[in-house]
């Protein structure tokens, strides 16, 4: 990746959307984030029974009684991706909750999947099906009759970019990235690649993690990797292992001069990016290298071309095991150190506190909670750390771990961020992120303005109605003129259809649901003997 002098050679990030434990959207998320919540939920034993958990099994003191998956997993549209009841039910959760993730995206970024003339490419990793494995391959009376290539498609990794390719009707580059739990970053730094080379103009990139044997908790063994006590503890001395979690994540990418020259919302901008191994100068296959992570980072700096001083923000791998955490610490104080000597200068945090490790989604996980913090200038607490774990020398590195929520300030220059994942097997990346560039305020277009929404159904347009009004109370900062023109432009249209004309964002809410009133009335009319309401 070449070095970016200039705005062609950075990647704007201008969507996101996310469903973590805890949050349903990004909003939640954030919410839980600057709030120090930890997403991770203890299970009863009569729901744990109620999930299939042997009584037996629940008076095991190894049993840990917690799960960290997101809400709704068994709940999927099919029939608005035109998929049929039979094929939904053997279709992996994670490639449908991938799907109708993709589409809220592009969505997000302001872009209809099949609006203009351009290429977009989608990279993305998944989990092992454990649907495949639990679910689907013990219940003969579901799998009998069918032919074992569409439990393969509908289970297997490789069909998970490919198959949002096909849905949403996208021709650029499409294809599965696995490197263990850096797999989500990676996506992310191929995704850049991609654009770079001029492959395509707009990238989704991002992965998913739905593991259904941890939804009714696990039995931990000693020297397990897997915590103890279901939480996270990130550098901390009491840090014994990691809680897996569950969750999806997409970026949309786009180069930062098509961005601006088309007026997109830039959210923030990937200045530089690196991947790499370890190799095998480590004590074994599953272990972290001090070395290999120290490389990448440097390598990251400096396609960005940035000085270590000048982060003011890191988003750790932070897994919260003894070996790992110790390690990342060495690492960023070794790739640092070529660059300043301060010490202690930089706050640093892991959103596994919160949720849990996501696996392959980890790191697109990270890379979310470190756009928001850009956005509000915010820097949220990492959870569950006291007492420094002994091994890690904090007061000699640039580091700090950051307890409580704080105001990110500027430095002289625009606010620069680091996030790091690590994949067993030794795939390592990282990422610099800078804020967003400021954005002129424009003249209002025009006094009034027309908002359509549309849907493939009654019931549906009632939900994106009230979604539209819901979004511009919480946001009364927003350009009107912006909304009215994503909503006509950047929108599918369906045959379920309903627009109002307002002149700014503090009435429209009102103006929407009085429209809607309207239009109940009319629909509770009777109808004449053609069909029209008398």
């Amino acid at each position: 990746m070449t070095r970016p002098d200039d705005a062609g050679q950075a990647i704007a990030i201008i969507g996101m959307v996310g469903r973590f434990p805890g949050a349903r959207n990004l909003g939640e998320f954030w919410r839980n984030l600057r709030g120090g919540v930890d997403s991770v939920r203890t299970l009863d034993d009569e729901e744990l029974v109620s999930l299939g958990v042997d009584r037996a099994l629940l008076a095991d003191p190894g049993y840990v009684k917690v799960a960290s998956q997101p809400d709704d997993i068994d709940k999927f549209d099919a029939t608005f991706f035109g998929i049929n009841h039979r094929e939904a039910e053997i279709l992996d959760p994670q490639q449908r909750l991938f799907l109708e993730s993709a589409w809220e995206a592009l969505e997000d970024a302001g872009y209809d999947p099949e609006g203009g003339n351009r290429q977009v490419g989608v990279f993305a990793g998944a989990t092992l099906s454990t649907y495949l494995l639990f679910h689907l391959a013990p219940n003969p009376a579901l799998v009998g009759g069918l032919d074992p290539l569409q439990l393969l498609v509908g289970n297997a990794g490789d069909s998970l970019a490919t198959r949002v390719s096909y849905k949403l009707n996208l021709k650029g580059p499409s294809y599965t990235v696995q490197s263990a739990c850096s797999t989500s970053l990676v996506a992310v730094h191929n995704a850049c690649q991609s654009l770079l080379n001029e492959e395509c103009d707009v990238a989704l990139a991002g992965g998913v993690s739905v593991n259904m044997s941890l939804l009714r908790g696990y039995r931990r063994s000693e020297g397990s990797v897997f915590s103890p006590d279901g939480r996270c503890r990130a550098f901390d001395a009491r840090a014994q292992g990691i809680l897996f979690g569950g969750g999806v994540g997409i970026v949309v990418l786009k180069r930062l001069a098509d961005a601006l020259a088309d007026g997109d919302r830039v959210r923030a901008v990937i200045r530089g990016s690196a991947v790499n191994n370890d190799g095998a100068l480590k004590v074994g296959y599953t272990a972290p290298s001090v070395d290999g992570q120290a490389e990448v980072i440097t390598e990251a700096l400096a396609v960005a071309g940035v000085e270590p001083e000048e982060i003011s923000y890191l988003e750790a791998h932070g897994t919260g095991t003894r070996l790992g955490d110790p390690i990342e610490i060495q690492a960023l104080t070794k790739a640092f150190r070529a660059g300043t000597g301060r010490r202690q200068y930089c706050p640093l945090g892991s959103v596994k506190t919160n949720i849990g490790h996501l696996d392959v989604a980890a790191g697109v996980a990270g890379l979310i909670k470190t756009v928001l913090s850009l956005e509000h200038r915010e820097i949220p607490p990492s959870l569950h750390f006291e007492t420094p774990n002994p091994e890690i020398d904090f007061a000699s590195s640039p580091v700090y771990v950051n307890r409580e929520l704080a105001e990110w300030g500027a430095n002289g220059g625009p606010r620069l961020a680091g996030v790091s994942s690590f994949g067993f097997g030794g795939t390592n990346v990282h990422l610099v992120l800078e804020e967003a560039p400021a954005v002129a305020v424009r003249e209002p277009s025009r006094e009034w303005q027309l908002l359509p929404v549309s849907a493939k159904s009654e019931h549906a347009l009632e939900m994106a109605t009230a979604n539209l009004a819901a979004h511009l109370r919480a946001h009364p900062e927003l350009d009107l003129g912006d909304v009215a023109y994503t909503l006509q432009v950047g929108r599918r249209g369906f045959p379920h259809r309903r627009v109002v004309a307002c002149r700014d964002v503090e009435e429209a809410p009102a103006s929407i649901a009085a429209l809607k009133a309207q239009d109940d009335s009319l629909a509770a009319l009777p109808e004449g003997p053609e069909g029209e309401r008398l």
